[in-house]
Order: C-alpha cells, then structure tokens, then sequence
C-alpha cells in the first residue's frame, strides 16, 4: 500500500494510482483488514457496506488480484452464473440490493456453503437490513461478517482528494487541499462531487486553481 506520509514527501511530482493503491485509516481498516487476513475468516460469507465512493470496488479488486477469483454484478446474476463460479473458490458480488433475483442469489448463497467456497457482497446497506421478499435469504444474509466503511477521516479525505487531482493531472498545493477538506462535506460522494466541480470551473477559466476559485465553488 501506498504511504500517505511518503507521498507528501514527493507532493510536488506527478502521482499514479493503481489498484494496488488503497490509503488504509481508522474509516477502512476493519474491511481492509478483513480482506488481508483471507482465508482465515469465522464464516464464508463477508458483506462490505458503505457509500458510494467509498471504496468497495477497490478493495474487491486487490483481493482479487492477490487471492484470485470472479466478480459479478448483483443485478446481471444470471443461472448460468451458478455453473460459471463451480471453478473459482472466491466470488465476489458487486452492487447487492434490491434489485436482484432472489431467487438465483439464495441458490448462490447455498453453492458457496455447499462446496466451502468465500463470497465478497459490496452494497451501501448492510444486506442483513435489506428487506428481502424471500424468508430464506434473508436467514442467509445474517450468517455473514460485516465490515462497514465509514465516513472518510481527515487523512482519508487528504489522500482522497490528491488522487482525485492527480487523476485529472492537477498539481495542488497542499495548503489547498487542507483548505478544502476543512470544508466540504465529509462524504465521499460530495468528495468527488467538489473535484469534479473544481476542475470543471478551473478548465472553464482557463486558469490554475486557486484559494478564489475553490470558495466559489463552495458557494455554489
């Protein structure tokens, strides 16, 4: 992982951020940790609850890619699925909510107890609070580990907002970013809502940005 500390030593140079890259403080540890210590899990079944933005994606693609294994969209969860995922010991579900067939998710429920398979849920609710028309998955979505991402501390937000930056090539100078994350909201949605603004403004005027342009974006 990335260190926070080390990347403000060479703050002034361009960034790169890969999937491998994930800042770890008191809003992710427990799912990240959670995700670490793979297989050495109390039960098969783990749901990974925050808000959008928050970072459930990116923690499913480094298990995948040190654990190995397959992701699949809740809402696209077709039968064939079921004979797909035979071959990988690691599932991971993305985007579980309502809208899904509850049926064919029970049935993925009991494949993976079945043949001692690990499925990953990524949702913005905890699935045990989800209120599933079929009694029998709502049973199976409280045998799960929950690990619930909350709201992005200040050093979260700090690293949040430079990649967001360095994502659209920006260099900004710290001060700004202290500045910012003072005020916005300490949500991760309206994190990336304000850089998105930010940015949009900045190429507008054609000009850097700045303490002037960021309040304006406040404002508005």
């Amino acid at each position: 992982m990335t260190n926070l500390n080390q990347l403000l030593l060479n703050f002034e140079y361009k960034q790169n951020f890969k999937d491998q890259d994930f800042y770890v403080s008191k809003s992710n540890y427990f799912a990240f940790n959670l995700i670490s210590s793979w297989p050495k899990w109390e039960k098969n079944f783990l749901n990974i609850c925050g808000d959008n933005f928050s970072g459930k994606s990116h923690l499913a693609n480094i298990f995948l890619k040190k654990f190995k294994g397959i992701k699949i969209n809740a809402h696209s969860f077709k039968n064939e699925h079921l004979n797909e995922i035979k071959v990988y010991e690691n599932i991971v579900l993305e985007n579980f909510d309502l809208n899904i067939n509850e049926v064919l998710i029970y049935s993925l429920f009991n494949t993976v107890d079945q043949d001692n398979k690990y499925l990953i849920i990524n949702s913005t609710t905890p699935i045990n609070e989800i209120n599933f028309k079929l009694d029998d998955l709502k049973s199976r979505t409280k045998n799960c580990l929950f690990a619930k991402i909350e709201k992005p501390d200040d050093e979260l937000m700090f690293a949040l907002v430079l990649k967001n930056f360095s994502d659209r090539q920006i260099v900004i100078d710290k001060k700004l970013i202290d500045f910012i994350i003072k005020r916005i909201d300490r949500s991760y949605d309206k994190i990336f809502e304000f850089i998105y603004k930010i940015d949009e403004l900045s190429l507008k005027k054609k000009k850097p940005i700045d303490f002037k342009t960021i309040k304006e974006v406040l404002k508005a």
